[in-house]
């Protein structure tokens, strides 16, 4: 079932303008001959050479606004294609002012649009949408075809941070990261009873956690050629 827009949802997203960063532009669009959105860069962005940080599914932004205050050196820009949720995380930001945080509307397929090759210090995949049936398994977010995308924009050195709380996609991701020349480390089943310093708690994740559902949780880099 399709989610009903929210009431005024254009005129709340026109009013967060300094956040927004506008339309990942997707295959129909390209068609179309509409223009392809700009190249993405700190210093177009947000008039500084900090590297940039990229959060693939950012909700209601809570993980974003919360390790964009932490990290004031860092740029962080948060992507999400429903729009439903995602002024609700651009707005939040808007009223914070917080300087190094900004947003992108859309799907991951066409990030190579907008980041150059090897421009993205790292990405973070926050409970992704797992798609447990098979058939849909392209379209969870760490399949090859998106990992051939992140390894493309990730710079030397680059890293995937990873959680979920859905063991089936975990296997998944471990078994992708793996057959796709990715290395892994700080493998964890259990996040919150581990060792792992720094974990920011997103509002899906304290849900789930409070429910006695552990976090699963990885650190995936690629290989040099």
């Amino acid at each position: 079932m399709r989610m009903r827009k929210k009431r005024n949802l254009e005129s709340r997203i026109e009013a967060c303008g300094a956040v927004n960063l506008g339309w990942l532009q997707d295959y129909a669009s390209e068609m179309r001959g509409e223009n392809i959105p700009e190249i993405i860069t700190s210093e177009k962005v947000f008039g500084n050479s900090n590297p940039i940080h990229l959060e693939i599914g950012c909700g209601k932004g809570q993980f974003a606004e919360e390790i964009a205050k932490r990290n004031p050196d860092i740029n962080y820009i948060a992507v999400e294609q429903n729009v439903n949720v995602l002024v609700t995380a651009m707005e939040r930001t808007r009223d914070s002012g917080t300087p190094n945080l900004k947003y992108l509307m859309g799907m991951a397929e066409y990030l190579e649009k907008v980041f150059e090759p090897g421009s993205v210090q790292c990405i973070y995949l926050n409970f992704s949408c797992p798609f447990p049936k098979n058939a849909y398994a392209k379209h969870r977010l760490t399949h090859q075809r998106f990992l051939d995308i992140y390894r493309n924009i990730l710079a030397p050195g680059g890293v995937i941070y990873q959680k979920t709380d859905n063991a089936p996609f975990f296997e998944f991701s471990l078994n992708s990261y793996c057959d796709n020349g990715f290395r892994m480390r700080n493998i964890t089943f259990d996040l919150h009873n581990s060792k792992i310093e720094g974990n920011i708690i997103t509002e899906y994740e304290a849900k789930f956690s409070s429910m006695g559902f552990p976090i699963y949780y990885v650190e995936a880099f690629p290989q040099k050629n």
